[in-house]
C-alpha cells in the first residue's frame, strides 16, 4: 500500500512539472497568425542579434521604438506578401546585410549593403589573367603572370584544402617575385580553410583578432572577447610581398581571411571594403515556416574593431571602366604595380 501511494506521489508529481514546464514554453510561443509572425521576428532578433549596441550607437537604432513603429502595421486580414514587406521593411532598420528572411517566394535582404558599391570584380577580365594554362588544386587557380608575379584565385573556402595542395602550390610559385591572391566575390565557406592558407603567410604564432558569444537574451549580454590566434603553418611558407585583393562580396570566412592577413608580415590589402558577416550564422523558424538568419557572434580585429560590418583595404582601388574596355583589371595592375616597387 505504501509502495502504491508513494507511486501516485511520484506520477502526480510528474505530472505537475510537466505542466509547469509546458506553460514555460508556451510563453515564448506564437500563433500562425501576421501578428503571432510578425511578434515572433521581432523577439528572436530582440534576444539573439548581436549587434543593437553598435547600431544604436552608430545611427540611434531603438528596437523597442521599431516595433511599435511596425506592428501598427500589422493586421489579421493581410496577406503573406504584405505581410513579409512588413517583415523586410523592419528589417532593413538594422541595415545589416547580413539579416536574411526566407519564405517561399522571395527572401529580404537589405539592399544598400551592395548597392552602395561598385562590383570591382569582371569575370571576363578575370578569365584574361588566368590564361588557359593555369593550374588548379582544391579549387584554387594558380599561375605565374608574365612579369613573374604569382597570381591564385580562391572563389571560394567551400573545398577543403589539403596540406600537401599547398605545399605544391606554394613550391610552385617559389621562384615568384611575389604573390597576388585574388579573393574578390569569394562568400566565405569553411573557417578552417580561410585559416589554413592564411597559415601560409606568418612564421610566427600571431594575434588576429577577438571574438565573443552570447551569454543571455539582453542586449549587452556577451562573454569576455576571446583571442583568435594564428598559427604558422608547419608546411611550405611564403617570405615575400603578398597582395590581397578584395571587395564588397568578401563574406563570411573570406572576411577572416582578409582580417588574418591583415596581421600577417609583408601583405598588403588592395581593393574595396570587404562584406563583412565573419560570425557564425544563428537561423530560426517562425511559426508560419518562414526562416530568419543572421550572424551569431561579433568578431574583432587586433585592435577590437568590429569586423561584422566589413574591413577596409589599405589601398582602395576601383576598376576603372575604360580599363576594363582594353581588357585591363585595375585592382590587378595596381598591385602589381606596388610588388614591383
Amino acid at each position: 500500500m505504501k509502495k502504491f501511494f508513494h507511486f501516485i506521489i511520484i506520477v502526480f508529481t510528474s505530472v505537475f512539472l510537466s505542466m509547469q514546464l509546458s506553460s514555460c514554453i508556451d510563453e515564448d510561443e506564437y500563433s500562425d497568425s501576421p501578428q503571432g509572425n510578425f511578434e515572433a521576428l521581432w523577439k528572436i532578433l530582440d534576444q539573439r542579434y548581436c549587434f543593437f549596441d553598435y547600431k544604436g550607437q552608430e545611427y540611434g537604432l531603438d528596437w523597442n521604438e521599431i516595433h511599435s513603429k511596425y506592428s501598427a502595421r500589422i493586421n489579421s486580414s493581410m496577406t503573406d506578401a504584405q505581410l513579409f514587406e512588413v517583415m523586410a521593411d523592419m528589417l532593413s532598420e538594422l541595415k545589416d546585410g547580413h539579416v536574411n528572411l526566407f519564405t517561399s517566394f522571395d527572401y529580404a535582404r537589405y539592399w544598400s549593403w551592395q548597392e552602395s558599391y561598385p562590383k570591382n570584380f569582371s569575370d571576363s577580365l578575370q578569365r584574361r589573367y588566368l590564361g588557359t594554362d593555369y593550374r588548379i588544386t582544391s579549387g584554387l587557380k594558380y599561375r605565374k603572370l608574365d612579369d613573374n608575379i604569382g597570381y591564385i584565385r580562391c572563389e571560394s573556402f567551400e573545398n577543403s584544402i589539403g596540406d600537401g595542395n599547398l605545399d605544391n602550390v606554394m613550391m610552385y610559385l617559389a621562384p615568384c617575385n611575389a604573390l597576388i591572391i585574388d579573393i574578390r566575390n569569394n562568400g566565405g565557406g569553411m573557417l578552417t580553410m580561410a585559416e589554413k592558407l592564411a597559415a601560409r603567410f606568418t612564421n610566427k604564432e600571431i594575434l588576429v583578432g577577438y571574438i565573443q558569444h552570447k551569454t543571455g537574451t539582453g542586449h549587452s549580454d556577451f562573454s569576455a572577447m576571446k583571442e583568435q590566434k594564428l598559427k604558422p603553418s608547419k608546411g611550405i611558407r611564403w617570405q615575400k610581398k603578398v597582395f590581397v585583393l578584395t571587395n564588397r562580396s568578401v563574406y563570411s570566412a573570406a572576411n577572416e581571411f582578409v582580417k588574418y592577413m591583415k596581421c600577417c608580415p609583408a601583405t598588403t590589402i588592395v581593393g574595396d571594403k570587404t562584406g563583412g558577416g565573419a560570425g557564425m550564422p544563428f537561423s530560426s523558424e517562425l511559426p508560419n515556416g518562414w526562416s530568419v538568419r543572421f550572424s551569431a557572434c561579433p568578431m574583432y580585429d587586433k585592435d577590437k574593431n568590429c569586423t561584422e560590418f566589413g574591413i577596409s583595404p589599405d589601398y582602395n582601388v576601383a576598376l576603372d571602366n575604360e580599363d576594363a574596355a582594353k581588357g585591363i583589371d585595375s585592382i590587378i595592375e595596381f598591385a602589381r604595380q606596388l610588388a614591383r616597387k
